[in-house]
């Protein structure tokens, strides 16, 4: 056989692979969706769909979710507790969920916030209280900062807020490489393994316990479809250059700002991010939570909502 030949199978039985490949993360992503319906209303802001869940009743407090999430992670337990005193307000951040990503290159977090705020002013939330969580967090500091007209409190949660020497995870890397992503972006959602999934699962919320029903409420599988992979990706390898840009600008948020953070949080570090930013920004209070990790609203919930009716209080909304 020559070495033609041999190249022209090799290549038919790559394309083949890489059909099947395609198919499969197709498949999969439909699943993902039939069994992880929209839970809310999609929304037109600004040409862009919006996810968003409103309930109960009471002064307007947005919840934005983490790094690879959805709204759906507050909707196990925390969101309707929170309904029975607040008009609850979730958003799937762009490039997560169901809502639509804003750049190709990785939406800012300026450009979240702007997004955030235009969607629950189109709810009626003129200046909501704004708690973010993880990623969400820095979101919502962006959304004070650049946004100051449309939010009444801050409340900031596991949130990244100040520089870091870490490396960016391979992970992120990888699905946010311009050459790379495009293929590895379709295996990740074709093949990982439920196992895996539920290894990182178990990760984020060390040294607590995922709570059950979690994995099975949640969406992971959301998080694995190619567009997801690719928006979030960009969105950590972008986030430490934001983090400095945003700094310098803490001193501009004038509300009330409530931040709590889990002490044996190994994700985003409380001596790293809570207690500079709890110097950074005038009135400041810092809750610090012993032996939660990064996931409080979970792990701790009587705790974030007790700091969510503090902000609440010091905005004069209770």
């Amino acid at each position: 056989m020559t070495i033609t030949a041999k190249l022209l199978i090799a290549l038919v039985v790559l394309g083949g692979f890489w059909a099947l490949v395609l198919y499969r993360a197709s498949q999969v992503e439909v699943a993902a969706e039939d069994a992880f319906p929209p839970e809310g209303q999609l929304l037109t802001v600004e040409g862009h769909r919006v996810h968003a869940l409103v309930m109960g009743d009471g002064p307007d407090l947005v919840l934005i979710h983490g790094s690879g999430g959805n709204l759906r992670d507050f909707t196990l337990d925390i969101a309707p507790a929170l309904a029975r005193h607040y008009r609850v307000i979730l958003l799937d951040r762009p490039g997560h969920g169901y809502t639509d990503r804003v750049s190709e290159t990785g939406t800012t977090l300026k450009q979240q916030a702007h997004l955030l705020a235009a969607a629950a002013r189109q709810l009626g939330a003129e200046r909501p209280i704004v708690l973010g969580h993880s990623f969400g967090g820095a979101v919502a500091l962006a959304w004070a900062v650049h946004e100051p007209g449309s939010i009444a409190a801050l409340v900031p949660l596991a949130a990244p807020s100040n520089p870091w020497t870490s490396e960016l995870e391979l992970l992120y890397k990888l699905t946010s490489h311009r050459l790379l992503a495009p293929v590895v972006n379709p295996l990740i959602t074709a093949f990982a393994p439920d196992r895996r999934v539920e290894q990182g699962l178990a990760g984020v919320f060390e040294p607590n316990a995922v709570p059950e029903g979690y994995l099975a409420h949640f969406g992971a599988a959301l998080t694995l479809r190619r567009e997801s992979l690719r928006a979030n990706g960009l969105q950590r390898r972008n986030l430490l250059g934001e983090i400095e840009e945003l700094v310098p600008l803490y001193g501009r948020i004038a509300v009330p700002t409530e931040i709590v953070h889990g002490d044996a949080d190994t994700t985003v570090g409380l001596s790293i991010h809570a207690e500079p930013l709890a110097t950074q920004i005038s009135d400041a209070v810092l809750t610090r939570l012993p032996g939660i990790g990064h996931m409080p609203q979970h792990a701790a919930p009587d705790a974030v909502i007790a700091a969510i009716d503090r902000a609440a209080r010091r905005a004069g909304l209770r």
